[in-house]
């Protein structure tokens, strides 16, 4: 296994229950009406005690990080508790079965139904794939190391390619080419007129899967994963903030590889990582801004920004230049304030130190992680009920993913979203919600405050300082998450 993989060092971020409570206490509501799913109805109740509540979570549980003692913070920092060993499996047929099951995918999704809730391949990878994974990556690590569907092919065929010439990814790209990719996904995703349309997207995944093999094949496996395939680079960071961590204990007496697993605060992996250049600062934000636009390109206020009645829709073609200008504007706007306030924070602070800190650009390519759990918490709020209700649709297009008369019967299957016409359940979902984007904000505010720590050689009052701009980001990020959950939106 490589070893640069799995995440070594377990930093953390919270401890005592108390705090912890406390900032629940703030941060969830206590009653509240909302049509989660949709989100085409205005809330009955006024918002206004979960936007505060969720502002104020944010700001103390910096508060409590700003003014805890230094020693109390290593001592957090160096908790993991020991959960079990064992062998190290190899990817290679893993990944072998990910490729042959995204092959039968792409097969269904230009044989099978032209219906995206009967055809597996769209609600696979929209439903499946983008949002469980993504969740299992925040819980159980990088996953995508096994499952990624060109490593084991590549192992395969590593014999008739040695003989080609191989070439060195030049390191002036960065992570621009990961930048493209992702933003042509956020693209295909938010602007096209049909990504869910099965032949569509079967094409689109193929044209990826294909390009980006070729690319491994000529620049190398590992130096396109790391900066150059965007979900590669995107599950491994969101594997850094799992609370299992597995970590290489080299070969056992009986000549095996063994892991050990380990339990850690959610984040912790995000604290060891090496400093990304500008480039990677610009994909992570990247990431962030595309599920943040997602969700604000449906609501009331940006259409009535672009002349859209939202109550006459009139369908993706009429926004589709209008929401491409946004997705590039709400990434480069994302960016260019991220940099302005680590900036501002790490000259505050620089100012008041008595020897020089290092310089901004590192240190900014060092906070950059403390966007992670944030992008976690956008993520999953949004795109909850998606994976509630499609999640049903995936499992009965099973029944018969090629369309070839094999599920004449459902076996009594059917979807249902009478959960999201129920108070209990809708209000349930909804605290849900509101509970992830704060403790997200939380963690990220404790991911930069252990990191600023770090920078500022122990010096609690300069790490303090330079994360006070960067404070008020993450606490005005809270406002726009919580408001996009509670918004009038088209669905």
């Amino acid at each position: 296994m490589n070893a640069n993989i799995i995440p070594k060092s377990p930093l953390l971020i919270l401890r005592f229950p108390l705090p912890l409570l406390l900032i629940l206490a703030v941060a969830l509501p206590n009653s509240v009406y909302a049509h989660s799913a949709e989100r085409g109805l205005v809330m009955l109740l006024p918002t206004g005690y979960y936007v505060v509540g969720g502002a104020l979570a944010v700001l103390v549980s910096f508060c409590l990080l700003a003014f805890g003692r230094e020693q109390w913070l290593h001592r957090l920092a160096q908790c993991r508790v020991a959960i079990t060993s064992s062998r190290v499996f190899s990817n290679h047929w893993c990944s072998w079965a990910s490729a042959v099951f995204l092959g039968l995918l792409i097969v269904a999704g230009y044989t099978g139904s032209s219906d995206p809730l009967s055809n597996p391949l769209p609600l696979v990878i929209w439903t499946v794939w983008w949002v469980g994974i993504v969740i299992l990556h925040c819980v159980f690590g990088n996953l995508w190391y096994y499952i990624n569907p060109w490593s084991g092919p590549l192992q395969s065929v590593a014999n008739y390619v040695k003989a080609l010439p191989g070439l060195a990814l030049p390191k002036k790209l960065g992570y621009s080419v990961a930048i493209v990719q992702f933003f042509g996904f956020a693209l295909f995703e938010l602007v096209d007129l049909a990504p869910e349309d099965p032949r569509r997207l079967a094409t689109a995944v193929l044209c990826y899967w294909s390009f980006n093999f070729l690319a491994m094949i000529i620049f190398g496996e590992r130096d396109w994963r790391q900066r150059a395939e965007p979900f590669s680079i995107f599950f491994r960071l969101l594997g850094a903030c799992a609370p299992l961590v597995w970590t290489d204990e080299g070969k056992s007496e009986s000549n095996h590889e063994q892991i050990s697993v380990s339990l850690s605060w959610p984040g912790s992996g995000l604290l060891t990582l090496p400093a990304l250049p500008i480039s990677g600062v610009v994909f992570v934000l990247t990431t962030l801004s595309a599920v943040s636009f997602d969700g604000f390109a449906r609501t009331f206020a940006w259409l009535g920004w672009i002349n859209v009645n939202p109550l006459e829709f009139p369908g993706r073609s009429a926004v589709q230049l209008s929401n491409a200008a946004g997705l590039l504007m709400s990434s480069l706007l994302l960016t260019g304030v991220f940099i302005i306030v680590v900036y501002a924070g790490w000259r505050f602070a620089d100012r008041s130190a008595s020897t020089q800190l290092i310089d901004w650009r590192q240190a900014t390519g060092r906070l950059v992680y403390s966007i992670i759990p944030i992008s976690i918490a956008f993520h999953i709020a949004h795109y909850l009920t998606v994976l509630l209700v499609n999640g049903q649709y995936a499992l009965i297009a099973f029944i018969d993913p090629f369309n070839l008369g094999w599920g004449h019967s459902d076996h009594g299957w059917h979807v249902t979203t009478s959960f999201l016409n129920n108070l209990d359940s809708v209000r349930m979902l909804w605290n849900l919600q509101t509970a992830v984007i704060v403790l997200g904000h939380i963690v990220g505010i404790g991911v930069a405050h252990l990191i600023a720590i770090e920078m500022t050689r122990n010096d609690l009052r300069l790490a303090t300082q330079s994360q006070l701009f960067l404070a008020l980001l993450m606490v005005g990020y809270t406002v726009f998450g919580l408001w996009l959950l509670s918004t009038a939106s088209i669905g």
